[in-house]
């Protein structure tokens, strides 16, 4: 049987923006839909071009940036709203209208005021007009899962004749369970003559957590378009999430034997952090797909199994949607088999079993008092148990020049074996030209990969606490300082992550070397 594809609808800039907390501004939509561009959804709903004149203009934006995917623009069945959606699709290379209207007893009674026979009139007259800009017009059935059945295969076969390409079916207020929204989906194809003329689409809401199910329900039972978001976001709950529709598409292919999509999985990681950063959204640890726990592990038989075969306890690879890899998270729950595969990757490879014990135990006990053990975490470790006997660099003295009229510069003297080195330098502030000035006293120069502050106590004269991480010759080490004085603190942090440095430098070349 050949396979048949289904087309990705991604509505995120539409029905995704719409939610609370979710506005985007022109320029970021722009750079959502390019990204967008990269996954290669086949339809990218750029907005609602008569709602706003911001959304006109995204529209229109994203219709002369996009030239791989089509162009949508939402539409109400009204010639004023389908004007204005052709006007902003006019530079588009590939376009489509989506016009609606409501279908279900209640939507027609008390939101349009409308009966059945108006409501039909409309939608014909809606898609006849909107193919005067376009021949790919699609309509949707606004809350067609609560319609009458009769009233939902009668509209359908009208809008077809009509000139609609594309007829969706809305799970508006996400009421549906998953065996009677498929069955609504064969129910069409059985009763609507002329569906072969056009696509089943669906548009499922997450009310009750079940619009993914129920997308797939009706792509298993004929849908060929599934209208998604990113991070499942969109009104109330929420829209079928598409990382979540592809990859078990993708994933389960025994079971959805003849259908496929087009999606760049490998892009989807990165789509869902870009829309975060947009948005200023974040996404549940334990979201599947794209959540920070998706790859992570920490029990430790967990551990143990993903060390030993991944397929133990992952159904997918975390490369295959953008994740780097998979995640071992060290906590209490982790095993010594987790905890010395760490050691390992952090490069400590010539650990006596008797040693890796006397760690473990420290990390045990570490591990309950805090949620995660990190990797600076282990280095400190394993700087008190093993490192300590290594001679430190010692902070003598340092002075700092600084002023808003001032080339900040500094001094510092350190003693290193048993010498006392003394070097100035210039910087951008007096933490930068600090720290520059140590680099040159130490004869090395890092790379500050992370820099964090805060204050251990209250007042004006508060206890600073710094932590750096910084790169040496390729590993990385973090250091710790503490001061009423920032500067000061940020000195002694650089130091103790230059000491750890080569404390562990030269255990592990001793270790290799057989001095140890």
């Amino acid at each position: 049987m050949e396979k048949e594809k289904i087309i990705i609808f991604d509505t995120t800039l539409r029905d995704g923006e719409q939610a609370p907390g979710f506005s985007m501004t022109v320029e970021e939509k722009v750079t959502m839909a390019k990204q967008l561009e990269k996954l290669n959804v086949d339809v990218i709903e750029a907005g609602f071009a008569a709602a706003s004149p911001g959304d006109f203009e995204a529209v229109r934006a994203v219709a002369e940036t996009v030239k791989n995917c089509t162009v949508c623009s939402l539409a109400r069945a009204l010639e004023t709203d389908i004007e204005k959606a052709g006007e902003a699709l006019a530079s588009a290379e590939k376009k489509r209208i989506h016009t609606f209207i409501a279908t279900s007893p209640i939507h027609m009674k008390y939101k349009l005021k409308m009966s059945p026979e108006q409501v039909l009139e409309r939608a014909v007259s809606a898609v006849k007009f909107a193919r005067n800009f376009t021949d790919d017009v699609e309509f949707s059935a606004e809350d067609a899962f609560r319609s009458e059945r009769d009233f939902l295969f009668k509209i359908f076969e009208a809008v077809i004749d009509a000139g609609a390409k594309t007829i969706n079916v809305p799970d508006t207020v996400g009421y549906a369970m998953p065996e009677e929204f498929g069955q609504l989906i064969a129910d069409i194809k059985s009763n609507v003559p002329n569906i072969d003329k056009a696509v089943i689409s669906v548009h499922c809401h997450n009310d009750l957590g079940l619009a993914v199910a129920n997308s797939l329900s009706a792509i298993k039972n004929g849908a060929r378009q599934a209208h998604v978001t990113i991070n499942g976001i969109g009104e109330r709950a929420g829209n079928a999430a598409l990382e979540e529709v592809v990859m078990a598409i993708k994933v389960r292919h025994d079971y959805f034997k003849n259908v496929y999509t087009e999606i760049n999985t490998k892009e989807i990681y990165k789509t869902s952090r870009l829309l975060c950063r947009i948005t200023g959204s974040f996404v549940q640890p334990n979201k599947a797909i794209v959540g920070d726990n998706a790859f992570a592990h920490e029990a430790g038989i967990h551990q143990h199994g993903i060390l030993a075969h991944r397929e133990t306890y992952e159904i997918m690879r975390a490369e295959d949607v953008g994740v780097p890899a998979s995640k071992i998270v060290l906590g209490k729950h982790s095993g010594r088999h987790a905890f010395k595969t760490r050691l390992e990757e952090l490069g400590y490879k010539n650990l006596s079993e008797e040693e890796i014990d006397r760690l473990f135990i420290k990390f045990k006990e570490l591990a309950d008092k805090k949620k995660e053990v990190f990797d600076e975490d282990i280095e400190a470790l394993l700087f008190e148990e093993l490192f300590k006997k290594y001679e430190e660099v010692k902070l003598l003295y340092f002075h700092i020049l600084s002023g808003n009229s001032a080339i900040p510069s500094s001094t510092v003297k350190i003693l290193k074996d048993g010498e006392e080195i003394t070097a100035s330098s210039h910087g951008d502030g007096p933490i930068d030209s600090a720290l520059r000035a140590l680099e040159k006293a130490l004869g090395i120069t890092g790379r500050l990969k992370d820099y964090t502050i805060r204050s251990l106590s209250a007042g004006k004269d508060a206890m600073g606490e710094v932590r750096v991480m910084v790169d040496f010759d390729g590993t990385t080490t973090s250091g710790k300082g503490t001061s009423t004085d920032i500067i000061e603190a940020s000195v002694k942090a650089y130091l103790d992550a230059y000491n750890r440095y080569i404390a562990r430098k030269t255990f592990i070349e001793n270790r290799i070397s057989g001095g140890i």
